[in-house]
């Protein structure tokens, strides 16, 4: 059933989207600044992707198929997400993330700016859609049937990702809850096919809600300003991708993780007998750092292949010689301060 869309200051809602999500972040920020705490701080960010694709369905008034299931997928992906970040955060206490950045309010709120401009730009293809430009036909719109090619491709992709990701994240939880041996590498499940499969199933997610959401614009149906709106949406799957291949992602967790492991073995604590970085570097030969490939697919296969099409760089490595004697001076330095201010 659909009716006239409700337009808030601009037919695209790209406006609205964006104020929702400001004020959104920075109330959040007001309050974790104030209590010094980062419970909220996840929280907020899955939040503001369930209130976007909410509120721009109803303001939308499109309800087809093709607008409830994107709309859905979205929600259904924010509400684990934050459900699941909330839960671990309970858990642990705290957000080591934010340790440095807490108490300082210019670095905190650099933080809530680039969560606002990761809720929005992510959101951009289900907000195009549900828009009075995306679905309604006066507007420019199109509604054409749901359950093209496209569509059966992006519904795969989004089911894939989104179990991927769910498992993942609940595989790692466990094995961190279990205290593992400090030699001992989580490569079970999920884990065992590529080094970060949270990453690969949020990425493969969103490119199917974009492939979604740009079927009117391939049906032809839609006004060509509608059709080109609809298509430049792709920023929003695009900037998840970068983001995680550049910056939040692997560049924070492949080099800090075999830090970790090389420290196990030779920093000033090591007893002289552990195997971490020898198993950690076994890890590292047989298991993928992105796309899921069993071990003994990967582990033979040439390095230069590897460092390239399968997008294990170099510049993501822990290179021992060069990285090794920084990272053991670094922790003498940090054991010599925890021993002053002891």
């Amino acid at each position: 059933m659909a009716g006239s869309p409700v337009i808030v200051l601009d037919p695209y809602y790209l406006a609205i989207t964006f104020l929702i999500t400001l004020a959104l972040q920075y109330s959040t920020l007001a309050v974790a600044y104030t209590l010094q705490f980062d419970k909220l701080t996840d929280a907020a960010g899955s939040l503001n992707f369930f209130l976007i694709a909410l509120i721009t369905l109803t303001f939308g008034n499109q309800y087809h198929a093709r607008e409830i299931v994107v709309s859905v997928f979205m929600m259904i992906w924010a509400a684990r997400l934050g459900g699941f970040l909330f839960f671990r955060v309970l858990k642990t206490g705290s957000d080591g993330r934010f340790d440095q950045i807490r108490s300082n309010l210019l670095k905190f709120a650099g933080f809530f700016a680039f969560q606002t401009l990761w809720c929005w730009t992510v959101s951009l293809p289900v907000t195009i859609l549900n828009s009075p430009r995306g679905s309604y036909g006066p507007r420019g719109g199109a509604n054409p049937k749901f359950g093209s090619g496209t569509d059966i491709v992006g519904i795969i992709f989004w089911v894939i990702g989104f179990s991927i990701e769910a498992i993942s994240d609940i595989e790692k939880f466990r094995y961190k809850s279990a205290k593992p041996a400090p030699d001992q590498v989580n490569n079970k499940g999920t884990w065992g096919f590529t080094r970060h499969p949270n990453y690969f199933g949020e990425i493969l997610l969103q490119w199917g809600i974009w492939l979604l959401c740009i079927q009117p614009a391939r049906s032809g149906l839609t006004s060509s300003e509608t059709r080109h709106a609809l298509y430049a949406s792709v920023v929003g799957p695009i900037f998840i991708t970068l983001l995680l291949f550049g910056l939040s992602g692997l560049p924070e967790a492949e080099k800090p993780a075999a830090q970790k492991y090389y420290l196990k073995t030779y920093g000033p604590k090591a007893d002289g007998e552990s195997k971490a970085w020898q198993n950690y570097q076994d890890y590292l030969d047989s298991t993928s750092i992105f796309w899921p490939i069993p071990p003994a697919i990967y582990r033979p296969l040439p390095k230069w292949l590897k460092q390239t099409v399968l997008l294990d760089l170099p510049f993501y490595h822990f290179d021992e010689r060069k990285d090794g004697p920084k990272a053991i001076e670094e922790a003498k330095q940090k054991d010599r301060e925890s021993r002053e201010n002891a």
